[in-house]
């Protein structure tokens, strides 16, 4: 056989051999699996648009149009970002509904930034049955933390019983008599505050705090536990849980006349949204505590986070109010998602998404404060561990004593 025709014969026999997989093919680069292709990674989201805490739904809003500020510079590694945010109505029930069809419908790489203790608590299991992300859920509840029974949960916000742990330490010693009454949150968001605060208070706590009320996130209003709570004598007031529960609290106290020094949580300290609605007179005095800059405040007025920060609003998000603080949650987790899937590089398997959220080195996301970044580990998935204590003046927040890290 000349050499010609054994050419022919071997291309034959090469042929068939790989056509009957006999022979490994080439394999190239993935450059597409669940939820993300060569141009493209889907992101998922659930918020309150409507329902008892609609008010959150802000943050949606700007995270849309973070990831469209994003996109408009090219996108992460050459690929848009496809941000699917569906409305869970502040609903457990509606959350799992909508988590299953981020998942098993849109096929995301991970949901992102879903807000609430209880809707987050509600699709837990299943995104970790499931293997996807769960990835910068809002909500300072310890469970969001727990990596060995939840590894594929990772938490946001600060921790609320370290929160509580600041303010009963703050009571002990501005007021160490002092009778306290709690409002705060039916969940574990709400158990968790009234743990750290005990906590602290130690043997004292039975004696210091007179009076608990609890309330459900759809309670239309929590007139009447304002009113048990004012009965019992108590000098200090704690409201925790959402925005309008904690406006509610006091607007009430004002009208019956109490005048407890008052603790609201972060998530509550939004002036456009709480504390004007309640009063500014009534909410002169308040405490709380925060982990981000106010961007109207006139300190910050030329600081270049602030100035990068309105001027996003005011391109991409014209309707955005900078005194809404609440959508700080939403621009400082906007950009940790973004620093996630830069560290991904061109892995974005759901493993991959996960191990970069669980592997930020000192991060500093714009309007954190001096001081603040974010950190974690596979053994720790929660990226804000610090904050500051303030008061509000009447008009603006004023910053207390030095950041506090629980760690």
């Amino acid at each position: 056989m000349n050499s010609k025709k054994l050419n022919t014969a071997l291309r034959s026999i090469f042929a068939i051999c790989l056509s009957l997989q006999l022979i490994p093919q080439r394999v190239e680069a993935q450059s597409s699996g669940t939820g993300y292709s060569s141009t493209e990674i889907r992101i998922g989201n659930l918020m309150p648009y409507s329902g008892p805490a609609s008010s959150y739904g802000v943050i949606g809003k700007l995270e849309s149009a973070y990831v469209d500020m994003i996109n408009g510079q090219g996108g992460v590694n050459g690929r848009q970002i496809k941000f699917i945010s569906y409305d869970d109505a502040y609903s457990p029930p509606k959350s799992i509904e909508q988590a299953r069809r981020l998942v098993e419908s849109d096929e995301v790489v991970a949901i992102f930034s879903a807000v609430g203790t209880p809707t987050n608590a509600a699709i837990q299991k299943y995104m970790n049955l499931k293997k996807v992300p769960q990835i910068f859920s809002l909500s300072g509840a310890d469970r969001f933390n727990d990596y060995k029974q939840y590894p594929w949960t990772v938490g946001f916000n600060p921790s609320y019983a370290t929160e509580t742990r600041i303010y009963a330490k703050y009571i002990l010693e501005q007021r160490p008599n002092a009778k306290i009454a709690i409002l705060w949150q039916n969940d574990d968001s709400g158990r968790d505050y009234v743990r750290g605060m005990e906590e602290v208070l130690g043997s004292r706590a039975e004696k210091m705090i007179v009076a608990k009320a609890s309330y459900e996130p759809t309670d239309p209003v929590i007139d009447s536990q304002i009113i048990t709570l004012k009965s019992s004598g108590a000098d200090v007031l704690v409201s925790l849980g959402t925005p309008r529960a904690g406006s509610q609290a006091i607007r009430k106290a004002a009208e019956l006349g109490w005048k407890p020094l008052l603790f609201i949580g972060n998530p509550q300290a939004s002036v456009a949204t709480v504390l004007t609605p309640a009063g500014l007179d009534n909410s002169k005095g308040v405490l709380s505590s925060s982990a981000f800059k106010d961007p109207t405040d006139p300190s910050w007025k030329n600081d270049p986070d602030v100035v990068e920060f309105l001027a996003f609003l005011a391109r991409y998000f014209p309707s955005g109010d900078p005194g809404n603080t609440t959508m700080l949650y939403g621009y400082v987790a906007a950009q940790a998602m973004i620093q996630v899937l830069k560290q991904c590089d061109d892995d974005l398997s759901r493993e991959n998404v996960l191990r970069q959220a669980t592997n930020l080195a000192s991060f500093k996301p714009a309007m954190l404060l001096p001081g603040i970044t974010m950190n974690t580990s596979p053994t720790n998935h929660a990226p804000l561990r610090q904050s500051q204590m303030m008061q509000f003046d009447g008009e603006r927040w004023q910053m207390i004593g030095s950041i506090i890290s629980e760690d």
